[in-house]
């Protein structure tokens, strides 16, 4: 793939990944993105994933004909990105690697050797020229690794952008952008919300015209309304109208009262309903959605004087995510001595500027006339919000 005239695409698609982080179910796929800049000097930016060296290695023979890289250039440390810096030198024993203090400190916890012989550290500000093309070097700290630089080529304006703008899925699968980059940036991102706030900073004072990222497609046309999303994610603000309900049910019957609700809500207006069983459904879709949405409904048992494991799990998501700014609904159900709700809200506790529903749904083991008159009133209070 031909980026630019003298930027190429060398990385890999990988169709035998299950669980990419081995948590996030990648149906699709992933692609391990690399490139090389061909000019006086050649750079190759990052590696790829270690089950596709051979592959890797002969895109950039592929890439270079005769020729050999001079740099590489480590911009994040995650092994799917920096597994074949060792190969990558032995079969190109002039090159010498660029990359931040952290990194080389990483690198010899990861090689047993950090390369103090052939390598350039870089920090802010810091630039290599390869001829037409100079290479400025952007610290990003915590996104999402603390070693993390990005890269700016100020000639064809490219954002090399590391992890940042990056999306589960292969290449060669065709699939919506936006859903798939929400749920990776959410899942793997989304805890460092302030530090990607300061790296769109940065990226605001340059001219960017395509942003190459270590995962996913590249990124040429209608750049705004990447880094538009980019600025909602990492602010937590809601990017959608609409009500997530997420639930478990032992026997059916918090089931029951949730699809009630959900029946009310659109009856009422509500724009978009989304119902998910945590229990059965993809954990890592509810949280992206709890964070897409801007009200949040959680329905739960009390189990062994707690809430059911599922329901702990997804809070502990979107706790540890700083879920924040959004509109919450709490219903619980306890035979004999409800404990869901004050559970819920104890975790809820740290999370900055939620707003807790007045009315919170109770089951006595089953739906009643009570109850239906709770979620009636759940349901008015959600559509007024």
């Amino acid at each position: 793939m031909t980026i630019t005239k003298d930027i190429l695409y060398i990385g890999v698609n990988d169709h035998s990944v299950d669980l990419f982080e081995g948590q996030y179910a990648v149906p699709n796929g992933m692609a391990y993105n690399s490139y090389a800049i061909v000019d006086d000097k050649i750079a190759i930016m990052d590696t790829v994933d270690q089950h596709f060296t051979r592959q890797w290695l002969d895109n950039i023979r592929q890439a270079l004909g005769d020729r050999k890289p001079d740099y590489l250039v480590v911009q994040h440390m995650e092994p799917d990105h920096s597994a074949n810096i060792v190969n990558f030198l032995e079969t190109y024993p002039d090159a010498t690697v660029v990359s931040s203090a952290k990194a080389f400190t990483m690198m010899k916890n990861f090689f047993g050797e950090d390369f103090a012989q052939r390598r350039i550290v870089v920090g802010e500000g810091d630039t290599l020229t390869l001829g037409r093309h100079t290479l400025t070097f952007v610290t990003a700290p915590m996104v999402h690794w603390p070693e993390v630089i990005v890269t700016y080529e100020s000639c064809d304006k490219v954002l090399f952008s590391a992890d940042g703008f990056g999306k589960f899925g292969a290449l060669d699968v065709q699939q919506d952008w936006a859903c798939e980059a929400r749920r990776y940036y959410i899942g793997i991102v989304g805890k460092y919300g302030a530090q990607v706030q300061a790296l769109l900073k940065k990226a605001a004072k340059l001219d960017i015209s395509v942003i190459c990222p270590l995962h996913g497609p590249v990124l040429t046309e209608n750049l705004g309304a990447y880094l538009n999303l980019y600025d909602i994610w990492s602010s937590y603000r809601p990017e959608s109208e609409g009500v997530i309900i997420a639930y478990t049910s032992v026997y059916g019957h918090t089931k029951a009262a949730v699809e009630l609700l959900a029946q009310r809500l659109t009856e009422k207006g509500c724009p978009k309903v989304v119902v998910t069983d945590l229990a059965r459904d993809d954990m890592a879709e509810a949280v992206e959605d709890a964070f897409r949405y801007g009200k949040l409904v959680l329905a739960t048992t009390t189990y062994n004087a707690d809430i059911f494991p599922f329901m702990k799990e997804f809070i502990h998501h979107l706790t540890e995510r700083n879920f924040q700014n959004r509109t919450v609904a709490l219903m619980e159900n306890g035979s004999w001595a409800p404990m869901a709700a004050k559970v819920m809200r104890g975790m809820l506790e740290g999370c900055k500027n939620l707003t807790l529903c007045g009315t919170t749904v109770r089951l006595m083991s089953a739906l009643s006339d009570e109850s239906r008159q709770q979620i009636e009133a759940l349901a008015d209070e959600l559509c007024r919000a």
